[in-house]
């Protein structure tokens, strides 16, 4: 009796997919950015900053403060949010396994390569994308493609860049894209290397998938199956996330005691702007209204740029949200590369000038 072959994965199941990405990238991101390239380009900026809602500075730490923040915040964010949620669940139910492996479960430069290239055109905040990462680590995604894709979100955002080479001056978009060319490149080899001798989730895989068994592949089946992993995501990710949103909006006033010209291009101020820009969280390019915001106030090119570096890529909740998906060794490479690199752009700002 000769093997049973496996059953094809349906197409109908991979072209939703594709609907699902290019639609709602279209809507949630790619047609507001073009929209707001052109104002950027006209008024040179693209609103206030969401620190301190126009004001000088942060409001002082209440429940008011907290929800504040959190409405602002969620306003900016729910549609990808949601977004990053279909897709996240998609990923793991709608998709050939296989091809997530082909193209980013090798532990080696391809996949790297593989994930900052499909982060361009992505776009989300480090938030929005923290389900697609879960979605991609559950099918055996190698995890530097995967922190590849997750950084190069926000890093290689070429919206974002945009935005910022007309508000800021294209001397700060240059500094950014080359810190985030080292940051998707490098983290991403780096936490390959870490992991070559096992790819497989730090919270496990979703175990093999019984692809020999046609039923497996029944619409109803699939659809049933997408629906519990959307819905087991939402529950598992949301509550978390919101509660570390309330907190940290209710405590910039401490996380950001003063924004004037006395933060100056110390190093001391400089690391310290490079912990709290990895620890806050913000949407979508919404570090350049920050640092614009700042500059005017007078704070000193270094802080400023190591908030441009740090304040996008991570932040608590993000890396609260990922944390079934990856190692704490994995983590906490992240989190001190980015303020390695917050540092290092905070110390290239200053040295080339930026403020003269």
């Amino acid at each position: 009796m000769s093997p049973s072959r496996p059953a094809r994965h349906p197409a109908w199941g991979i072209a939703l997919v594709a609907l699902i990405a290019l639609a709602g990238l279209f809507y949630v991101k790619w047609s507001p950015y073009y929209d707001r390239a052109f104002t950027a380009a006209q008024t040179h900026s693209i609103g206030a900053s969401i620190l301190t809602g126009g004001q000088d500075a942060p409001p002082a730490p209440s429940l008011h403060a907290a929800l504040d923040y959190a409405q602002a915040y969620g306003l900016a964010i729910w549609k990808a949010l949601l977004l990053g949620l279909l897709l996240g669940s998609a990923i793991q139910t709608l998709l050939p396994p296989r091809w997530i492996e082909r193209w980013l479960g090798r532990a080696n430069g391809s996949s790297v390569m593989a994930g900052g290239l499909l982060s361009i055109p992505s776009m989300m905040c480090t938030c929005c994308a923290a389900p697609v990462i879960t979605g991609l680590r559950r099918c055996r995604a190698a995890p530097g493609g995967t922190a590849a894709y997750w950084l190069g979100n926000t890093m290689l955002n070429p919206a974002t860049l945009v935005f910022m080479g007309f508000v800021l001056g294209w001397h700060w978009a240059g500094l950014r894209l080359a810190l985030g060319l080292a940051m998707v490149l490098g983290l991403g080899w780096t936490l390959n290397r870490m992991g070559k001798a096992d790819c497989a989730p730090a919270g496990g895989s979703a175990g093999p998938v019984p692809e020999a068994d046609p039923a497996h592949f029944q619409p109803g089946r699939i659809l049933r199956r997408w629906a519990q992993a959307f819905a087991g995501m939402a529950l598992r990710l949301l509550p978390e996330y919101l509660i570390l949103v309330l907190l940290l909006g209710a405590a910039r006033a401490w996380l950001f005691p003063v924004l004037d010209f006395s933060i100056d291009n110390s190093l001391l101020w400089i690391v310290g702007a490079a912990l709290v820009g990895t620890l806050f969280v913000i949407p979508t390019a919404g570090e350049v209204p920050i640092v614009q915001a700042l500059l005017a106030l007078g704070v000193g090119v270094g802080p400023a740029a190591a908030l441009l570096v740090t304040l996008p890529p991570v932040s608590l909740p993000s890396l609260v949200m990922v944390s079934r998906a990856f190692r704490r060794s994995e983590l906490a490479v992240l989190a001190l590369g980015v303020i390695a690199l917050g540092v290092l752009g905070g110390g290239l700002a200053v040295g080339l000038g930026f403020g003269r």
